[in-house]
């Protein structure tokens, strides 16, 4: 899978390590997602969208926002996971 994260800000180091620990969440669907983009942007509240791509054409577009980095990051996170699970699911009741 191919990652890239996007941000409207210049990220810390650890703002761009707590992505990344906390995108393993979904290794588990490396196999699954072609690439996934991860956007940031802070104006009042940090805002994460993401867009996986999967190997079978579907794509799923996820976001999340709250004021604090961390619980907006869990935000995003929550959502994807449960969309990947989704997707997985479909793909292999195929």
């Amino acid at each position: 899978m191919t990652k890239n994260v996007s941000a409207a800000f210049e990220l810390e180091q650890k703002q761009s390590d707590l992505i990344e620990k906390k995108l393993e969440r979904i290794k588990y669907a490396d196999d699954l997602i072609v690439d996934l983009t991860v956007r940031v942007k802070h104006e009042q509240e940090y805002v994460f969208d993401a867009t996986a791509n999967f190997r079978w054409g579907a794509q799923a577009h996820v976001s999340g926002k709250d004021f604090d980095f961390g619980a907006a990051l869990n935000k995003m996170m929550d959502v994807l996971d449960t969309k990947v699970k989704k997707e997985k699911d479909k793909i292999q009741e195929k």
